[in-house]
């Protein structure tokens, strides 16, 4: 459990290092060996106290392996110089992971990566609970984006079904790896402030063939638009022709109307007109 102590100010500690400096001086120069020699080491007792904590840093203090208490005072201080010190920053740090070849959920090779915000928010927990908290995070944050890309599907190419891809999922996928980031990372102290996927994309193997599926994909769904539309242009004639009674079809000839009308709306040139000069029935 982190113990927040609150030490006395450095600077009467300094001032007194400095006044007993000026004594040993003098009993040595005066030839009071022992005097000066206790003076000396009240002095140096007292500078090896005294620590200087800059603005979001601290310094988490044992005595002889026993935890003591944690200073996130700013300024200077002094403690017991017996105490071990040691410094632990609570600035917010920024890890960028490596671009990392996972599986997803369907079982396609894809690659992955994060940035994630993070700061230590419990020093006894980041300086006894783990080793090297820092590597810690950056191990424990790749196994959670694997665990992430392993999970969902890249998008719903894949599974039509997914309620939540990789690609489409957005700020509900950074949640959840924010979420888990801070599951893994409670046991070492550490506060998880912001995790977003920086870069997403199918393997080198397979990207070639996903982009022509997806271009496949979309001239699909294209011409599927292009007959909707012409099948309503068509049925919109027809109706037109018989309210006005401007020409009269039977079904063969209606069966025509709409075969040449289909080539012009979804063919991917221009037709080219025929003019009839005769009939309808030539």
């Amino acid at each position: 459990m982190e113990k927040i102590i609150k030490p006395m100010s450095g600077f009467l500690a300094l001032l007194l290092s400095f006044l007993l400096f000026i004594a040993a001086i003098y009993f040595f120069s005066t030839y009071l060996i022992v005097y000066g020699l206790l003076a000396f080491f009240a002095c140096l007792y007292l500078s090896l106290g005294i620590i200087v904590i800059s603005p979001n840093h601290s310094r988490v203090l044992t005595f002889f392996g026993k935890y003591v208490g944690t200073v996130k005072e700013n300024g200077l201080l002094f403690v017991n110089p017996l105490f071990k010190k040691q410094m632990i920053s609570l600035r917010a740090e920024n890890l960028e992971s490596t671009r990392l070849k996972v599986n997803d959920k369907m079982g396609n090779p894809i690659e992955i990566a994060a940035v994630i915000v993070w700061q230590v928010n419990n020093t006894y927990k980041a300086a006894f609970e783990v080793e090297h908290y820092d590597h810690y995070v950056k191990v424990q944050s790749e196994a959670a984006i694997r665990h992430l890309a392993t999970t969902y599907a890249y998008d719903h190419m894949e599974d039509e079904t997914a309620a939540i891809t990789l690609r489409d999922g957005g700020e509900k996928v950074n949640e959840m790896l924010e979420k888990e980031l801070n599951e893994r990372l409670s046991p070492a102290g550490i506060l998880v402030k912001e995790a977003r996927i920086s870069h997403l994309a199918y393997a080198a193997e397979i990207a070639g063939a996903m982009l022509q599926r997806q271009q496949a994909t979309a001239i699909v769904a294209a011409r599927t638009k292009i007959v909707e539309g012409a099948v309503g242009m068509v049925e919109m004639a027809l109706e037109q022709l018989s309210r006005k009674q401007i020409v009269t079809l039977d079904e063969e000839k209606k069966a025509a109307m709409v075969s040449n009308l289909m080539v012009v709306l979804c063919g991917e040139r221009g037709a080219q007109p025929i003019l009839n000069t005769g009939t309808l029935y030539q």
